[in-house]
């Protein structure tokens, strides 16, 4: 085996033979030189490995290093952060990005990228301003509160919050609502990065206004509520209201503080979401500070924004861990822009991608897929048929953990393909597509697909269907 393994090796080209190739030299007046070069070593390296895993029917054939060579050169061409086409129906998709930013959002993230601009510059008497101007009067605009903060993400927020108001203090929590959201990140962490002494009351499923009273002691220095927006006790159960909480923090001269997560902005119910209060709400219930989400029910970029009292959020400003925390231009710029639309709430409604989807009718969506699909078989052999079926959307993104949003699906059918087959392929076009697998079919949602992915989604799939063997691969 391993005289076997040798005989092998010794007979894998080398860089300078293969350069003169045929094909690499076509590849070389196509590439930069130094490319080519990576992409060869990179490829020889591989197979070597190969080799010696055992793997090496087809380890020196030509033909083989040449593809292989060829698909190096476009994976290293290829940026590896890229634009994909959302066809899960999850709307907040968080491994996709989560919110997609409105047309304006764009624009204002262009204005300030392409040159300087007045991130920390006032204009008015020409000294040095803070980048937190920028957004902080919208939020308050929108919310109600006195003051307002935002930094680079919620979990960021919190943990702000929580070092300013509580280091070093207790924080009183239920039980219930120590929640642990995506990549294993969990409040308990994040409050003891903070400083702040975890306080737990109340049992898994019912918590009293009752339980919170009897904690406080000399060092309790707030009162936390947190969403749990990724996941619902239902059944028998009780939880401390906002009021509730308020309360008894103006009794006890404690102030509360709420989590909201996602952070909406408009009542969704009149558009059959219902569960979701908005920050104002909280506001107004008497929390304190609230934090919560900018790309996720709000629709923007990703941020974390605090809004409360202004005796809490002032002494955030001067924190030592903001500066580590803060917002970069690009960020900033999206986020005004997204906040500027809130004015008008029709106008959010339309123009905010993760309002629009949320609040599409079934009606259109039977309309939109039956649009989608006319469009698509245009460019579309005949081995690809598309059906529509009823189905159901999720809002994702840690929220509405339980709804399902009426939908219209598009099953892609393409002969002697599996639905696995076909979902692979999708995902490895040059505009990537990614849809779900349920009851064995491919399904792409209508509500997901923005207008925009039209001619990349009918690409994309012209492109598995001509470029790849309709069978299962290896």
């Amino acid at each position: 085996m391993a005289d076997r393994m040798q005989d092998v090796l010794k007979v894998i080209p080398k860089v300078d033979r293969i350069l003169e190739w045929p094909e690499i030299v076509a590849l070389c007046s196509g590439h930069d030189r130094p490319e080519v070069l990576a992409a060869i070593r990179r490829v020889l390296e591989r197979i070597r490995n190969d080799v010696k895993n055992g793997n090496d029917a087809t380890a020196c054939a030509s033909g083989r290093i040449v593809a292989l060579i060829t698909a190096e050169l476009v994976n290293r061409s290829t940026s590896s952060l890229r634009g994909v086409i959302n066809g899960t129906g999850v709307v907040v998709h968080t491994n996709l990005g989560r919110s997609p930013l409105a047309k304006e959002a764009e624009e204002a993230i262009l204005a300030v990228a392409s040159g300087y601009s007045n991130l920390e510059f006032d204009l008015g008497n020409g000294e040095r301003g803070t980048r937190y101007d920028h957004v902080e009067g919208l939020i308050c605009e929108l919310t109600g509160a006195e003051s307002a903060l935002a930094v680079n993400n919620n979990a960021a927020a919190v943990m702000l919050a929580l070092s300013s108001l509580a280091q070093d203090r207790e924080v009183i929590v239920s039980r219930g609502e120590l929640v642990e959201i995506g990549g294993s990140f969990r409040i308990p962490d994040v409050m003891r990065q903070s400083g702040a002494k975890l306080i737990e009351v109340g049992t898994t499923n019912r918590t009293h206004i009752r339980d919170f009273l009897t904690a406080i002691t000399d060092a309790t220095a707030l009162l936390l509520k947190i969403h749990t927006s990724n996941f619902m006790i239902v059944g028998f159960t009780a939880d401390a209201s906002v009021a509730e909480m308020s309360a008894l923090g103006q009794g006890t001269g404690i102030p509360v503080m709420l989590d909201a997560g996602s952070g909406c902005l408009i009542d969704l119910s009149p558009y059959g979401i219902s569960g979701e209060p908005t920050v104002r709400h909280y506001l107004e219930a008497g929390a304190d500070v609230v934090t919560f989400s900018g790309d996720k029910l709000l629709g923007g970029p990703q941020a974390g924004l605090i809004a409360g009292k202004r005796q809490f959020i002032e002494p955030m400003k001067r924190h030592p861990l903001l500066r580590a925390l803060r917002m970069d231009k690009l960020t900033l710029a999206a986020l005004e822009a997204t906040l500027r639309l809130y004015r008008d709430e029709r106008r959010a409604l339309s123009a905010i991608p993760t309002l629009r989807m949320l609040t599409m009718t079934s009606e259109q969506l039977k309309r939109r897929a039956g649009t989608i699909a006319r469009k698509l078989r245009k460019y579309l052999p005949d081995s690809v048929t598309l059906v529509t079926h009823l189905g159901e959307s999720s809002a994702g993104g840690g929220s509405f953990p339980l709804l399902l949003l009426p939908t219209t699906l598009i099953e892609v059918r393409i002969a002697g393909w599996s639905p696995n087959h076909i979902d692979d392929a999708l995902r490895r076009a040059a505009v990537p597509v990614v849809g779900r697998i349920h009851h064995d079919r491919f399904l792409l949602d209508a509500r997901t697909i923005l207008d925009r992915d039209l001619p990349a989604l009918a690409a994309s799939l012209r492109q598995v269907t001509t470029t790849q063997q309709a069978e299962e691969p290896v």
